[in-house]
């Protein structure tokens, strides 16, 4: 925290003026309230940063634990919540304990990309009822609540509330294209604010904020619901342990000299959990998108995290009154906006694109997420990757006769390395099972110039192998690394294609068709460099 104090107040004052208007709106979203998002914005955030695992992360409420918690506002009131947020925390604690943290990363990025396209569309539907002014209605499903608010609304049409949210929805996706940088939500929040209140429109807004958060009352404690909410609480930990890793790996690959530790991460996050409750917060988890305009702002250690935090509690003392006329349209405009930024439609075809069984994957998660919860969205998903995994590697077993070579290639091998040169060969399938533990061996490489990625024996690719392969080859390039690449069998392509790893490889001439190729070439290209 020492390093660079002053990168680290800029990027935490900036991050909090991008997290108060989504601490608001997912305060309300929720169901408690605009003041539970804050709160939570400023405990978690804290907490979070100073236990967790992860420099750079900045934790909050998020539109994916808003999803979970509505339903069990309406079944157990806000105490249940509390009560929920709480024992998600202790899970979280005791996963941490167990070191369940690098379990996370065996995910299948189809599944990470459905179970995200899902949210979004989720996290929409439920700022419908805001969007046009009528009452939330107590469907158990978010496309019912959607559907619901439409009917009601068909039947007392007015046009405030959806022009409202409407204007501030452009005014934010617009002003992130045009004017990168500026705090486009705040400044849509406070103009909508503005005419709302000053030409005294019909729009329901945040109302007064408490100057102080009731106590829990004894419901609280109430060990008749414990096993109730139990099942609430396991997929609250589930989903902060999946958004928070998720989260976390997001900011190491945006950074060169960054890794998380998963465990300690779990444990940060289940502290933040079980504090929260205790302020009347929701349940937390690291955010994405804070978390990148944090490294993006110039963030070097948890400081940013933690000056982000202080900030929200001073403005939101500063400026509780002007909190209370912020019109609900306007935070369910900024949420659209949020969701639109979310899903990168080319990300999804490309991956859809890549092969069959990601498609069915993707499909599935993202369906089931829509339709039912994201716990068994998850889950789905992942067992929906096993079977066809399974299925892709049987297709691709064969029985062959290979002659045995007996020869010593140590001497070689040294030759390589006394050239600064190293060569990695991949057998069998590269499959999600197995990808990540293999991708985390190639950054640690020491004193290299040159990598020779050997793919003459990789049987079958898939989406997840394909993405963790650029991302470690990025990697290896940021620390001036030339990577090459031989062998590459032709029904491997297309996947590499269509996530755009090999179009640089061609245009460069880095790919080879053998090993003896790629090795006179990197030799080549450091007598080059030692020439120049």
């Amino acid at each position: 925290m020492r390093a660079a104090p002053r990168a680290d107040l800029v990027a935490g004052l900036t991050v909090a003026v991008v997290a108060l208007p989504l601490a608001l709106a997912f305060g309300v979203a929720s169901g408690l309230g605009a003041e539970a998002g804050v709160v939570t914005a400023i405990i978690a955030g804290f907490v979070a940063a100073a236990f967790g695992g992860s420099n750079l992360q900045v934790s909050g409420p998020t539109g994916a634990m808003t999803v979970v918690l509505v339903p069990v506002v309406h079944a157990h009131g806000r105490d249940g919540v509390l009560l929920v947020g709480l024992m998600a925390g202790v899970i979280l604690v005791a996963m941490a304990f167990l070191r369940l943290g690098m379990f996370v990363r065996y995910l299948p990025i189809s599944v990470i990309e459905g179970f995200t396209a899902g949210i979004a569309v989720v996290i929409a539907l439920q700022q419908v009822p805001l969007a046009l002014g009528v009452p939330i209605g107590d469907a158990e499903r978010m496309w019912q609540v959607a559907a619901d608010a439409v009917v009601d609304y068909a039947d007392s049409p007015t046009a405030a509330a959806p022009v409202t949210a409407v204007v501030v929805t452009l005014a934010v996706l617009v002003g992130q294209r045009k004017l990168p940088g500026w705090p486009h939500a705040l400044i849509a929040i406070a103009i909508a604010t503005a005419v709302t209140w000053g030409f005294e429109l019909d729009v329901p807004m945040i109302g007064v904020l408490p100057a102080g958060l009731p106590a829990p009352s004894a419901s609280f404690i109430d060990l008749g619901s414990l096993g109730v909410l139990l099942t609430a609480a396991l997929a609250v930990a589930a989903l902060a342990a999946l958004e928070s890793l998720l989260c976390a790996t997001v900011a190491d690959s945006m950074t060169v000299d960054q890794r998380h530790d998963p465990d300690r991460e779990l444990f940060g996050q289940g502290l933040a959990n079980v504090a929260v409750p205790f302020f009347g917060g929701v349940p937390a988890t690291a955010a994405i998108a804070r978390t990148a305009v944090n490294v993006g702002a110039g963030a070097r250690s948890r400081l940013a995290s933690i000056v982000h935090s202080v900030t929200l509690l001073i403005a939101i003392v500063l400026a509780a009154r002007l909190v209370a006329h912020i019109p609900l349209a306007a935070l369910a405009g900024v949420l659209f906006a949020t969701t639109l930024r979310m899903v990168e439609v080319s990300g999804l075809l490309a991956l859809a694109r890549s092969s069959r069984s990601d498609a069915l994957v993707l499909i599935a998660t993202f369906a089931v997420t829509v339709v039912l919860d994201l716990v068994t969205a998850v889950g789905v998903g992942v067992l929906t990757a096993m079977v066809m995994g399974l299925r892709s590697v049987a297709r691709t077993s064969r029985l062959e006769t290979v002659p045995l070579d007996l020869t010593d290639h140590a001497d070689e091998e040294h030759a390589l390395l006394r050239d600064h040169i190293v060569a990695v060969r991949f057998d069998g399938p590269l499959l999600f099972v197995a990808a990540h533990q293999l991708m985390t061996q190639l950054p640690d490489l020491t004193d290299v110039r040159v990598v020779i990625v050997r793919m003459s024996r990789t049987s079958t690719l898939d989406a997840t192998g394909a993405v963790l392969l650029r991302d470690t080859i990025r990697h290896l390039e940021r620390r001036g690394i030339t990577v090459l690449m031989s062998g590459l069998a032709a029904e491997l392509e297309p996947v590499l294609d269509s996530l755009g790893v090999l179009a640089p490889f061609r245009a460069e001439g880095r790919l080879f068709s053998t090993s003896t190729l790629a090795i006179a070439d990197a030799r080549r290209r450091l007598q080059d460099d030692t020439t120049q």
